[in-house]
């Protein structure tokens, strides 16, 4: 009976370890689709992030810095951008600054939160980076071009981990 009740434990201990949400992972999950692929990389101490993408009229790049919080909500730290004309804030709102220094302008905000956001990996040869802890992801090559993915912080389990993509081996 001792056995039995042991081997029920185990089950049930073994079960939980493999559907328990416990890794926080940035997930990009492709959108529009009946079977979507997650791509995934690991969370680790470090809470800053960025993307890097050239601007596909200006032909310049654009750095976009992010903070993941304790919620896993993204709050957008700051723009970097050359230039202010087709798809670029020339002036700062509420709760923003805008700054310009050595030919880059800097937009700041310290209130835009965001749950999620929607990447798209254009067809055309442009950069797309994602950049954290000192690595950098070329989404172009990582993601299929022409596809859009959902981008966001969540914890997973071991078997969503076992299911889904790593991206560039993190």
């Amino acid at each position: 009976m001792k056995w039995i009740i042991a081997i029920i434990c185990a089950v049930v201990i073994s079960t939980l370890i493999l559907l328990a949400p416990l890794w926080t992972v940035f997930t990009f999950t492709e959108t529009r689709t009946d079977n979507p692929k997650i791509h995934y990389i690991s969370v680790n101490n470090e809470k800053f992030f960025q993307t890097k993408f050239t601007h596909s009229i200006h032909l310049t790049d654009v750095i976009e810095s992010y903070e993941l919080l304790p919620s896993r909500n993204i709050r957008l730290v700051s723009m970097e951008y050359e230039d202010v004309a087709i798809g670029m804030p020339g002036y700062a709102e509420e709760g923003q600054s805008l700054t310009y220094e050595n030919g880059v302008y800097t937009l700041r905000s310290d209130d835009v939160i965001l749950k999620d956001f929607t990447l798209y990996i254009g067809n055309v040869d442009y950069d797309l980076f994602f950049m954290y802890e000192g690595q950098v992801i070329d989404l172009k090559t990582e993601l299929t071009k022409g596809k859009s993915y959902l981008f966001q912080a969540q914890k997973i389990s071991f078997y969503e981990k076992m299911k889904g993509v790593k991206l560039n081996g993190r």
